[in-house]
């Protein structure tokens, strides 16, 4: 039997690992300039805190989580978000107690049982942040300063940032009950999908993508147009911050997000390079979840965006700037050599060099092929005249040039190279 990944996972090869790792690395950079400090949850958790936070009636709950029971019993969930797990640890180890204001961001797999497509898999990466303790709008222009910050450091082209205001638990059930009684007077306009939505979560249904949809809800009463006063008066704070950053932004009515623990602002970043699955990176601010969790009513703000549909852009834009090869590849003619270069090699990786040796008993010309499809920096041929006088030739495979001088000196110059 020859095994084969799974529908909805891929294997990311050394080819393209080395982009994913610079990727991250640029992320944690814009993150740390904000301040925010990393977070590693479990991929797995209590299936009732998805439930729980996310909503029983989302289809990410009743159709798309990886839920099992353990041995002993009990409803596991692999994780389809990350916001819900931040949260438990935000309350199970006291966070708010050490610090009034709580910044955190993370890196990570995730899993959601979907119709693959590009961009979209079971097993996902995302990347995205929360600040948790305040009710501050300009926390929320700093939050969607943040995600754009990110998409501008990789030279994202363009990225377009859409905002909405979703309510609150004050204003939400009067609009919901507004927007039901329109719905229902064109329900025979819907798709099957939105028809059932109408009753589980009809909010949805203004974030359908199917045209048949947007057209039927054209004329429906927006959530935007009927908040309380202390929402519209934070989306107004959240509007002129944005502003006087120089962010431009376009206002969605129909934007509502997939999760239930949303509150007030909602925003997607999206990139017009990507087609209908056009999102880049979602949030919100969240204000009730943490008490939902059981901890102290505390408000809070975060985004996810997905690393999937980021390569996918940064594969569009422009070329991707070649992986770094080995520093230097040690070339032997014989086992004695092959000792001496064993020994060294170890040496040199300490000092931080990015040695390679072969293992395959090539011969020399072999060897030297090898080096240049590694892309090796230098190459150093070993054998019996080079140990007996300490000295031996590098070669500078980038210009070519060779020098002949001692082991010593090679050494200093390659751990020099290694750090420039």
């Amino acid at each position: 039997m020859t095994y084969r990944s799974i529908k909805g996972t891929r294997d990311i090869l050394p080819s393209e690992s080395w982009k994913w790792q610079r990727v991250e690395e640029r992320i944690r950079k814009v993150m740390e300039r904000f301040n925010y400090k990393e977070i590693r949850t479990p991929l797995f958790e209590q299936t009732s805190l998805f439930s729980r936070s996310i909503g029983e009636l989302t289809d990410l709950v009743s159709k798309e989580m990886y839920t099992f029971e353990d041995r002993s019993g009990e409803s596991i969930t692999l994780r389809p978000e990350m916001t819900a797990s931040v949260v438990r640890a935000y309350i199970q180890h006291n966070l708010g107690k050490q610090l009034p204001l709580v910044k955190l961001y993370y890196l990570g797999p995730a899993f959601r049982q979907e119709r693959p497509q590009a961009g979209r898999l079971r097993q996902f990466h995302q990347f995205g942040a929360e600040a948790i303790g305040s009710a501050n709008p300009d926390l929320d222009a700093e939050m969607i300063s943040l995600s754009l910050a990110i998409y501008e450091e990789l030279g994202v082209k363009e990225p377009l940032l859409k905002i909405n205001s979703v309510g609150c638990q004050n204003c939400r059930p009067a609009y919901m009950k507004v927007l039901i009684k329109a719905l229902e007077k064109i329900r025979h306009e819907l798709s099957p999908e939105s028809q059932h939505r109408l009753g589980v979560n009809p909010l949805r249904i203004l974030d359908s993508k199917l045209e048949q949809d947007q057209r039927a809800t054209s004329g429906v009463p927006l959530m935007r147009d009927h908040l309380c006063p202390d929402c519209a008066a934070h989306y107004k704070s959240v509007k002129e911050r944005l502003s006087a950053l120089g962010y431009k932004f376009e206002e969605d009515g129909r934007l509502v997000r997939g999760l239930d623990y949303y509150t007030k602002t909602a925003f997607e970043v999206i990139s017009r390079q990507l087609g209908a699955q056009d999102a880049l990176a979602g949030g919100g601010r969240y204000d009730l979840l943490v008490k939902e969790l059981g901890g102290e009513a505390t408000p809070g703000i975060g985004f996810a965006a997905g690393m999937e549909r980021l390569m996918m852009v940064l594969g569009k834009n422009s070329p991707s700037d070649q992986e770094e090869g080995t520093t230097i590849f040690i070339a032997t003619v014989d086992r004695k050599s092959q000792d001496w270069a064993m020994k060294h090699a170890l040496e040199l990786r300490r000092q931080g060099v990015s040695v390679e040796l072969d293992y395959l008993g090539r011969s020399l010309k072999a060897q030297m092929r090898e080096a240049d499809r590694q892309r090796a920096r230098y190459v150093l041929i070993i054998g019996e005249n080079e140990l007996e006088a300490r000295r031996a030739t590098l070669k500078d495979m980038k210009s070519g040039a060779q020098e002949t001088t001692t082991f010593e000196e090679i050494f200093k110059r390659v751990v020099s190279s290694s750090k420039a």
